[in-house]
């Protein structure tokens, strides 16, 4: 009884989807090449709360977080509904890796390294700065997890500090001085 039940279920989300899957003349009229058309992050919204993409995208001390993203093709992942709490490293963060690092996590060819260490940047909840506690340890999409220490009145991440944080549409951006690695 339950195959039977499922048949036509499947069968219909199967016809739903691909349905509402743009056709090719969509797809060109989209984009002009036939590749699918460009993904949430581009929607064009100046009024509603920025996503965790958009809230990086505007600041200046994220254009290395950015292209990092771009790279990665994790701009339109971390745009989606979330919710995600993501540790943002300043541009200065980033320039104190040793030399050659970040030009090498850009290439091409290091992308699924790339994806790892912004993965660990990144839980699957919205994680406001109040909730974290002395101790307190995060799992991280990267698959490793995250010690939360509190010294002085300041929030760490492992040894990166809080220096903000910015509530987006699709959880909270929290701003910190280093970059997360294992």
């Amino acid at each position: 009884m339950t195959s039977s039940v499922r048949s036509p279920v499947l069968g219909g989300l199967v016809l739903a989807v691909v349905a509402c899957a743009p056709s090719s003349d969509e797809s060109r009229a989209a984009g002009g090449t036939g590749a699918p058309a460009p993904g949430q992050a581009l929607v064009v919204d100046e009024t509603s709360t920025p996503n965790v993409v958009r809230v990086a995208v505007g600041s200046a001390d994220h254009t290395t977080l950015v292209a990092a993203l771009q790279a990665a093709e994790l701009v339109d992942p971390l745009a989606n509904v979330g919710p995600f709490t993501v540790f943002a490293p300043t541009n200065a963060a980033f320039s104190r890796l040793p030399p050659g690092t970040v030009e090498s996590l850009l290439k091409p060819e290091n992308r699924s390294q790339l994806v790892q260490v912004l993965y660990h940047h990144v839980t699957t909840s919205a994680l406001e700065l109040s909730f974290f506690s002395e101790g307190q340890s995060l799992n991280m999409v990267s698959g490793g997890q995250v010690v939360i220490t509190r010294r002085d009145g300041d929030t760490y991440i492992n040894d990166a500090k809080v220096l903000g944080s910015v509530r987006a549409s699709n959880g909270w951006v929290h701003v910190i001085d280093g970059v997360l690695l294992r």
